[in-house]
């Protein structure tokens, strides 16, 4: 069974169309559909179904798709493991909203100039996901938040930023007291089901404010601009740009010593693309120091 019929009939499903899959793989769709069929009589099921110009992957097609997509990473971690000179394959990564935007990009610049012949797989997600994949071995790495528990000894994590806790206003209250900003604005709360959200909650209880609250949500570009738009103040980490253009904001530091959001990188110590992730390590590290 030839893999690359495989790696077809993935991108056909991902991409719902055999037009879309053959301009991705940069060949016919007459091609696309001669693959298909051929995978189908090997297997002996109908894995696709046509409905016009869109394809819709059959049960029996479903029923595959995953143990496919572990085969071909499978494949991939053969490249990666005979390739022993270099780093090549596919590193399954994993990152949180903010470093989504904030870190990463800067972070993948570098390791692709650097590493040519390797492919990263992306998943976005909140940090307890992503620990839950790295630990099961679906991820090889993740950009994460510190994790409020121990984690199992086949992971590691390393602290690659730390961001304090500022009180987000409009420019125009950029001189008034953050504390005195808290207790008498509506406040728009950080999400306080996620982990970057109870650092605040935990800093109002203890300094004793009981703010007067009118959102609460976990989108820090989103809370930005609706502080903008004069809807609240807000408690959140002092989080990484890109922020959005155009606003109008005054960051005010708070006079008590508050929990810092920590920001870093958790791998797992028996993932098979150990040199990729040392390489993703090192650009993260340098990276963070540059800013």
């Amino acid at each position: 069974m030839d893999t690359q019929f495989l790696y077809t009939f993935v991108n056909v499903v991902d991409r719902g169309s055999m037009a879309a899959a053959a301009r991705f793989l940069n060949i016919t769709p007459a091609a696309v559909a001669q693959q298909i069929r051929t995978l189908e009589r090997e297997l002996g099921v109908p894995l696709v179904t046509r409905a016009g110009r869109t394809v819709t992957v059959t049960e029996e097609g479903a029923r595959i798709l995953d143990r496919v997509r572990a085969v071909l990473r499978d494949v991939s971690d053969l490249r990666s493991i005979a390739n022993d000179c270099s780093v090549a394959g596919e590193l399954r990564l994993g990152a949180c909203p903010t470093v989504l935007v904030g870190m990463l990009p800067d972070v993948l610049a570098r390791m692709v100039a650097r590493l040519p012949q390797i492919n990263v797989f992306i998943k976005p997600g909140h940090s307890a996901e992503l620990y839950a994949d790295v630990e099961r071995g679906e991820l090889d790495a993740a950009l994460v938040l510190q994790a409020p528990f121990e984690l199992p000894k086949v992971c590691r994590w390393e602290l690659l930023r730390e961001e304090p806790l500022v009180v987000l206003v409009p420019e125009k209250f950029a001189h008034r007291d953050p504390h005195e900003v808290l207790a008498s604005e509506p406040l728009i709360r950080y999400d306080r089901h996620q982990w970057g959200g109870r650092l605040a909650d935990e800093y109002l209880r203890r300094v004793g404010i009981v703010p007067r609250e009118r959102f609460e949500l976990n989108a820090l570009n989103s809370i930005a601009v609706m502080v903008d738009r004069g809807l609240g103040v807000s408690l959140v980490p002092d989080w990484l740009p890109p922020w959005p253009e155009g606003l109008r904001l005054a960051w005010l530091r708070l006079p008590e010593a508050s929990e810092t959001r920590r920001i870093g990188l958790v791998w797992s110590n028996s993932s098979v693309r150990a040199r990729a992730v040392a390489a993703l390590r090192e650009e993260c590290l340098q990276v963070c120091a540059a800013r």
